[in-house]
């Protein structure tokens, strides 16, 4: 990721969280001059505020704890006058964007060192390699599902399956939901998406991709392709790519889609072998990394083309969703 996306991004932070405040103060001075109780009340804390710094400046205790007593008293007073109004939301607090951040793009660990909070970082990451891959989830979630372009019919010689299309993609939506539902659980497995093209294999990433970022963590998409060209460039110095590597491995959320589209080489292979293998070894820590993978190729192909160290990493470590049925796209045009 680029300084200047960087930097574009934080001149739009510091604006957003301006307007917020700036916002939040005009509101709260309209809701106070409209109630002149709570306009007094206000002014009375305000200067007995400032009688308390005067009496700790001249050394009076005895005021100052006098000024305290009745600093409280008003408090409760005032609170309890709130309590019997209605305050609008914009007037209770700033409304950030994220609150997490509250617009400042940075949050402080408990060790006090800021970093950058998951929405400048997924911000970057949707700029500097999602881009278009993943930016349109607002029509492509769950509440787009569209089951009736999956058939009833149940055909064992043509789909090799005991289950209508339409029961298998149910079945594999309930997979996604409970991957999303329990992502911070070690024990859920990562999705292998496997099925010929146009059977709603990206969207159903797509579904998932919605769901996690509203959950606050990030997401990154790549293509096996730009995703292992990137690494072998970087490993061979022809390009400054150490933070996408990094990003690879510690995004929250990786969807690799088209495996089995790459040139392949044994380079790449342990590549990606090294990229699956150490997003699995997160599962035992306390940061929790999830993979979605997303293939045309069978399982049988996956064991011939990758070999028995990827294979049984997929096979142990990954829900086997097996996508089936007739090209849904195709039946979109004609709806």
């Amino acid at each position: 990721m680029s300084n200047s996306t960087l930097n574009s991004l934080l001149k739009e932070y510091e604006k957003k969280k301006s307007k917020a405040e700036f916002n939040f103060e005009n509101a709260k001075r309209e809701f106070y001059d409209s109630h002149k109780d709570l306009s007094d009340l206000n002014a009375m804390l305000n200067s007995v505020a400032l009688d308390i710094s005067k009496a700790i400046l001249h050394n009076d205790f005895d005021l100052v704890t006098s000024l305290k007593e009745k600093f409280e008293n008003l408090k409760i007073e005032k609170n309890k006058l709130l309590e019997n109004l209605s305050i609008p939301i914009e007037a209770r607090e700033p409304l950030y964007e994220c609150p997490i951040c509250r617009d400042t793009g940075y949050v402080t660990l408990d060790n006090n060192a800021s970093t950058l909070c998951n929405c400048i970082k997924q911000k970057m990451f949707d700029i500097d390699f999602n881009k278009s891959n993943i930016g349109n989830l607002e029509k492509e979630n769950f509440d787009n599902f569209d089951l009736s372009l999956y058939s009833d019919n149940t055909d064992v010689n043509k789909y090799n399956a005991k289950v209508s299309p339409k029961q298998n993609i149910l079945n594999i939506k309930d997979i996604a939901i409970g991957f999303i539902e329990n992502f911070n659980n070690p024990n859920e497995k990562n999705l292998l998406f496997t099925g010929n093209t146009g059977l709603g294999k990206t969207f159903l990433s797509n579904c998932i991709a919605k769901e996690v970022l509203s959950s606050k963590k990030t997401v990154l998409y790549q293509t096996s392709p730009i995703m292992l060209d990137s690494i072998i460039d970087y490993r061979f110095g022809k390009s400054d790519l150490k933070e996408v590597y990094d990003n690879i491995i510690n995004v929250d959320l990786l969807i690799i889609d088209d495996l089995g589209a790459e040139t392949l080489n044994s380079l790449k292979l342990t590549e990606l072998f090294n990229v699956i293998n150490a997003r699995l070894l997160y599962q035992n820590n306390d940061k929790i990394k999830k993979t979605i993978i997303s293939t045309n190729l069978n399982m049988n192909n996956l064991f011939e083309t990758y070999g028995e160290r990827i294979f049984s990493r997929l096979a142990s470590y990954y829900n086997i969703c097996r996508f089936f049925g007739d090209d849904i796209r195709i039946k979109k045009i004609s709806k």
